[in-house]
C-alpha cells in the first residue's frame, strides 16, 4: 500500500510493506534463489515443499514488482540472464544475513545471558531459594540474577519482574502461573506452652488457646482444618499476626501461643524439640508455590529455564517435614 505524507515543501511517496508483504518478498527471494540454484521450478518447489505453480507464481511476482525479466525458462530447464544474475548474487547476500540474525537469536536463546529479576516471598527466599538460586548460577554462569524479598503482593508486571514467586491461593489475573510444589503445615507450639495450657485434642480446643496466625491469606485470619470429621473453622483469638511466619515461627518457640505454619519453616525447630506438632490428623489446606510471569508469545529461555530448574528441585510433592506429635 502507499501512504502519502504532506508538508509545506512537497508531497512525497513512501511505500509500507506490512508483515505479509515482507514475508512474501522473502519467500519469492528464497523461491528464486532455489530455482537458479537448481536449474527447475519443480526441483525448487519439492526441497521448498511448495507446488511447482507456487513457486512459478513467487518468480512471476517478482518479476512484475521488479519490472524485469529474471529468468530465461524452458520446459524442463531455468536459468538466469543477466538481470537475475545479478539480482541472483544480491539476494544471495541478503538471505545469507537474515540467516547469521537467525543463527544468532537461536544462540542467545540457547545460552541464556542477560539480567533475570525474581520476587519472592521472605522466608522462602531465605530458607530455600538462596540456596537454590546459587546452584542455579552455577549452571548458568552468563546471567545476572537480582533477587527482591517481600511480603508484599506486588504487581509483577509494574515492578518489572521477569518471575514472581507466590505461596498463596491465587485470585483470577491476566497473568500466567505455574505450579511449583505443594506446602503442607503443621500446627504447633513450644513444649513449655502445652505443659502450662495443655495439648489441644480438637481444633474446638484451639479457639480457648492464644493463636499466632498469618493474616494475608484469602480465608483471612480463619483457620480451616480438614479430618474425616469434617472441616472445622477456628476464627483465632490471636495475640499477634503478622505476614512473615519466621516471626511467628519465633514467637512459638518463645511460647507465645500456637502456630499454623508451613513445614519448610518449621522443620528444624521441630526436630531440634524447640516445637512439637500435634492433631496430625487434621490437616490444613495445602499452600502452594506459584512462579508467576506475564504472558507471552515466546517465553524468554532465561524464564523458562529458572522455572523449570525451581519445579526440578523442589518436585510436585508436597514439602512435608518430621517433627514429634504429642
Amino acid at each position: 500500500m502507499q501512504v502519502i505524507f504532506k508538508d509545506n515543501l512537497a508531497f512525497r511517496d513512501i511505500t509500507v510493506y506490512n508483515p505479509t508483504t515482507i514475508m512474501d518478498k522473502l519467500t519469492s527471494l528464497r523461491a528464486f534463489v532455489k530455482v537458479v540454484e537448481l536449474g527447475s521450478f519443480s526441483e525448487a518447489g519439492r526441497q521448498l515443499r511448495l507446488s511447482r505453480s507456487a513457486i512459478s507464481k513467487y518468480i512471476s511476482d517478482l518479476e512484475q514488482e521488479l519490472g524485469v525479466q529474471l529468468l530465461n525458462r524452458t520446459t524442463r530447464h531455468a536459468s538466469p540472464n543477466e538481470n537475475g544474475q545479478a539480482y541472483f548474487e544480491r539476494a544471495l547476500g541478503i538471505l545469507a544475513e537474515l540467516d547469521a540474525a537467525d543463527h544468532a537469536v537461536a544462540q542467545l536463546q540457547a545460552t541464556p545471558r542477560g539480567l533475570l529479576r525474581v520476587n519472592a516471598p521472605m522466608s522462602f527466599g531465605t530458607l530455600q531459594l538462596g540456596p537454590a538460586l546459587a546452584d542455579f548460577m552455577a549452571l548458568y554462569p552468563e546471567l545476572q540474577i537480582q533477587l527482591v524479598l517481600s511480603d508484599e503482593q506486588v504487581d509483577p508486571v509494574q515492578g518489572g519482574y521477569d518471575v514472581t514467586l507466590r505461596i498463596a491461593d491465587l485470585e483470577s489475573s491476566s497473568l500466567i502461573a505455574r505450579k511449583i510444589v505443594a506446602i503442607d503445615r503443621v500446627i504447633c507450639a513450644s513444649p513449655s506452652y502445652l505443659d502450662q495450657h495443655g495439648v489441644p485434642q480438637h481444633p474446638g480446643d484451639l479457639r480457648s488457646h492464644a493463636l499466632l496466625t498469618y493474616g494475608f491469606l484469602l480465608t483471612g485470619n480463619q483457620w480451616r482444618l480438614t479430618s474425616a470429621d469434617g472441616d472445622h473453622w477456628i476464627q483465632p483469638s490471636w495475640l499477634l499476626c503478622a505476614n512473615n511466619a519466621e516471626v511467628l515461627r519465633d514467637a512459638a518457640i518463645k511460647g507465645r501461643g500456637v502456630a499454623l505454619l508451613p513445614t519448610f519453616i518449621a522443620r528444624d525447630a521441630l526436630r531440634k524439640g524447640l516445637l512439637r506438632s500435634f492433631l496430625p490428623e487434621y490437616k490444613a489446606p495445602l499452600l502452594t508455590l506459584y512462579a508467576i510471569y506475564p504472558p507471552t508469545r515466546h517465553l524468554a529461555v532465561k524464564v523458562r529455564l529458572f522455572i523449570d530448574f525451581l519445579v526440578e528441585r523442589f518436585g510436585s510433592e508436597p514439602e512435608r517435614t518430621e517433627g514429634s506429635d504429642a
